[in-house]
């Protein structure tokens, strides 16, 4: 089965069932709306489409950074061993 996926759409299959009923539950609790499983569907693609790309990549900038600093500091534990 190929795999139809957006670019966007990061979430396991698992996971985007979690985030569909949590959608369902955030507007029954909320906001005394009653939504089913497509709409929920639909609000929760809106929101992967505007803003995954973004928290995807500033992921990958922090982890970068991270990285970054954790290897200067290996330059310098690495150059103090030198003799």
């Amino acid at each position: 089965m190929a795999d139809n996926r957006k670019k966007w759409d990061i979430l396991s299959d698992e996971t985007r069932r979690r985030c569909i009923q949590e959608t369902i539950d955030f507007f029954e609790t909320e906001r005394d709306e009653e939504i089913g499983i497509i709409a929920a569907g639909s609000i929760l693609d809106h929101f992967l489409e505007s803003v995954a790309l973004e928290i995807y990549n500033s992921g990958v900038t922090d982890s970068t950074r991270l990285l970054k600093a954790r290897f200067e500091n290996l330059e310098m534990d690495l150059e103090s061993l030198k003799k």
